[in-house]
């Protein structure tokens, strides 16, 4: 057994097959195809199966999974260590982002290109999802960090989120839906969105949860008509009637004179938040551990409060306060 048939191995699971895990490694189909049938051949199971469009792993390739990417994060960790006394940053950093995180509160392409120009060698994979299947991915690590939006008060055991935006929800609707009248109101109690056709993120984000926890607590259930994973596309079809949009605060579209209003939601307010999240254990790579720090740094906290786990409030891996 070699490091890199488990890397192979790893990149077929990551990429769900192998034409694009060979583009994705620079070789040539064929021969990927013969170093894992060689790798099954030496552990005397399959690892794969090969009998559906997608290529997933079997029950004995779940099994190795994260064994191998183990094994593989012990052989960077090696590499890096040894590139750190040369002060050169290497390896591969898998960031999580849920769709519409940062808005214009953090232009995700220009950290990412600064910090792509200060370590050129090393390699960022980006993944867009919902914050429920990133907290997943982080704790089966298959991500490093992300960028999400919590889904409950606490992160589940195992994660470390750091609060970095944290804005009220606000509906945005058309001029003369009647949530206006009095048209110089600014504010609209919760009660008044039961019954009414709702513009929203999808579930698995931490808006829609937000939104279904609080509309709980009032005792109905929110009529969400349309979703969509960009609030621009939300407040889009606001503007033409659909309904109205529940946003974050600073995504909510044009206001005052423009064609669409905005009203906070009181009575209760309702918090949409993005944090940084990670293992509670820290990121295994100094790769991963370089680019949290400098998350952390270009995205400062909300509030003096540290990075939080399921059990309270906690020192951040890097000891930083």
């Amino acid at each position: 057994m070699e490091l890199r048939q488990l890397r192979y191995f790893v990149t077929i699971v990551e990429e769900g097959g192998f034409t694009r895990a060979a583009a994705r490694l620079h070789l040539a189909q064929p021969g990927l195809s013969a170093q894992i049938r060689q790798l099954e051949q030496e552990l005397g199971q399959p690892l794969l199966d090969r009998s559906h469009r997608s290529v997933t792993p079997t029950e004995a390739g779940r099994a190795v999974l994260p064994y191998a990417r183990a094994a593989l994060a012990a052989a960077d960790a090696v590499r890096q260590t040894v590139d750190a006394y040369t002060g050169l940053l290497r390896g591969r950093v898998r960031l999580g982002l849920v769709s519409g995180a940062t808005g214009q509160a953090f232009d995700i392409a220009s950290f990412l290109a600064d910090f792509h120009d200060a370590h050129p060698a090393l390699e960022i994979a980006l993944t867009e999802d919902t914050s429920e299947r990133m907290q997943a991915s982080l704790l089966a690590g298959e991500l490093d960090i992300a960028l999400l939006g919590p889904t409950d008060e606490l992160p589940p055991p195992g994660l470390t989120f750091h609060t970095v935006i944290d804005v009220p929800l606000v509906v945005v609707a058309a001029p003369g839906d009647p949530l206006l009248t009095p048209p110089d109101r600014t504010s609209v109690p919760l009660a008044e969105l039961r019954d009414r056709a709702l513009i929203c993120l999808p579930r698995g984000t931490g808006v829609r949860a937000a939104l279904e926890r609080a509309c709980a607590q009032a005792g109905f259930r929110p009529r969400v008509t349309f979703e969509a994973a960009a609030p621009a596309l939300l407040a889009r079809l606001a503007a033409r009637g659909l309904g109205v949009a529940v946003l974050p605060k600073g995504e909510d579209g044009p206001d005052g004179d423009g064609p669409l209003r905005t009203l906070t939601i009181v009575r209760p307010g309702i918090r949409a938040r993005i944090a940084l999240a990670w293992r509670a254990t820290g990121p295994t790579s100094p790769a991963a551990r370089v680019l949290l720090d400098s998350l952390r740094d270009s995205l400062p906290p909300v509030s003096p409060h540290r990075a939080i786990t399921s059990d309270g409030p906690e020192e951040p891996p890097s000891g930083r306060p």
